[in-house]
């Protein structure tokens, strides 16, 4: 249970964290089978409209490192009303970019505002929740955002062979209307303002440097990112892999995208489940030694036969897993904070989109003949993750042995 609230408050604060995380998978899918449709316009290639999720990315990574300590320092609430009037303004921009380089500026900022409600619903769950809870909640607002995966790409489908791809944009900023009238009625400041957080740019890098410095965050942030780095790989790779290497049409790819986005969905729950009866770090590992195996069977058949056929249970099973590590691996990370945890929370994030943000250039200039070097980043970036794992494991081992 929470802290503060009753079952009924908890249940509409859940929906609420879980609708403002979606605003970021909705914002990066939903156009995705637009891709070509934007590159015809602006008369460039289709690579080239991928710079706009990379934009996209670096605005998310730069983004929550500011609305980390404006969070501590003014509380959750009025940041995040800042950060959606300011995705609602820019996603309009977008709408009625002339060129290709306004839409990728447009995109940076759009990710500016879009980004505050990922950082204040780690945030307010950790204000609100438990350490183990930690996890079983953020479990839950996984759930609500693998929603989006599914919905996203399927409705931008939809939207665009009805209207077109700017069509997109304008119903992103209705969204962001919506949401600024839930959390200005409803969703109430789980944490007091903070004034001796200072919002000096050397004050808050040292506070950054503090929260790295601790070293249980620095391992499982770390790890987090390269759980990222494999995610969003999958994320910019999609429209190539789909529907230019394997010929699906932009429904199909909805569809296909959607369904792949269910094992995210059904790792996260089934992780809920697991959290009864096995700890954190048991899940983590165990995840992670899954995830490399994994990975390292997809590189090694690539090398005899790619089909969809291999490809897509390949990617089904592997969201499945990151459905378990992500919760996880967040939960550990913001475990030693209470004070700090708005700075903590956003610099988690940063940190995942900059991973991601590396990856996605890595794709774009990789992944455009071939599905083999999406494969080969993806078994870098597990076994990453693993080696930071294990190297936890052995100084724990070590620490408990020099108390004894």
């Amino acid at each position: 249970m929470t802290k503060r609230f009753t079952t009924s408050s908890r249940t509409k604060i859940i929906l609420i964290l879980g609708t403002l995380i979606a605003i970021g998978p909705f914002s990066i899918d939903m156009y995705l089978p637009g891709f070509g449709n934007v590159a015809d316009d602006f008369g460039v290639d289709i690579s080239r409209v991928g710079l706009t999720l990379t934009s996209y990315l670096i605005g998310i990574a730069l983004g929550q490192l500011a609305y980390g300590p404006l969070m501590d320092r003014f509380g959750r609430r009025r940041p995040l009303i800042g950060g959606l009037m300011l995705f609602t303004v820019t996603s309009l921009i977008c709408a009625a970019s002339w060129n290709l380089n306004i839409l990728i500026a447009a995109r940076f900022f759009m990710a500016l505002g879009g980004c505050a409600g990922m950082v204040a619903s780690k945030a307010i769950v950790r204000d609100l929740f438990e350490k183990k809870q930690v996890a079983d909640v953020l479990s839950t607002l996984m759930l609500i955002m693998g929603v989006a995966p599914i919905i996203a790409p399927t409705v931008g489908g939809l939207v665009i062979g009805a209207f077109d791809w700017e069509a997109v944009f304008y119903i992103l900023a209705a969204f962001a209307i919506i949401m600024l009238v839930l959390i200005t009625y409803v969703l109430p400041e789980s944490a007091e303002p903070n004034h001796t957080t200072s919002l000096r740019p050397k004050n808050i890098l040292l506070e950054y440097v503090s929260i790295l410095k601790n070293r249980e965050f620095f391992i499982f942030a770390i790890s987090r990112g390269f759980t990222m780095g494999c995610l969003l790989s999958y994320v910019s790779s999609a429209p190539f892999i789909f529907i230019e290497f394997f010929g699906l049409t932009e429904q199909q790819f909805g569809w296909v995208f959607g369904s792949n986005a269910l094992g995210l969905i059904l790792g996260s729950q089934i992780n809920r489940l697991a959290l009864k009866r096995f700890s954190l770090l048991q899940i983590t590992v165990t995840t992670c030694v899954a995830l490399t195996v994994l990975t390292a069977f997809g590189l090694g058949i690539s090398f005899v036969e790619i089909n969809f056929w291999i490809v897509y249970p390949f990617l089904f099973t592997m969201l499945f897993l990151i459905g378990f590590q992500n919760p996880n691996v967040t939960a550990l990370s913001l475990d030693p904070f209470t004070k700090q945890a708005g700075s903590a929370s956003a610099l988690i994030g940063s940190i995942g989109m900059i991973f991601g943000s590396v990856a996605s250039i890595l794709v774009a200039e990789l992944v455009t003949e071939s599905v083999k070097p999406l494969l080969f980043i993806l078994f870098g970036s597990a076994v990453c993750s693993l080696l930071l794992i294990l190297f936890y494991l052995n100084k724990r081992k070590a620490y408990k042995f020099q108390t004894t």
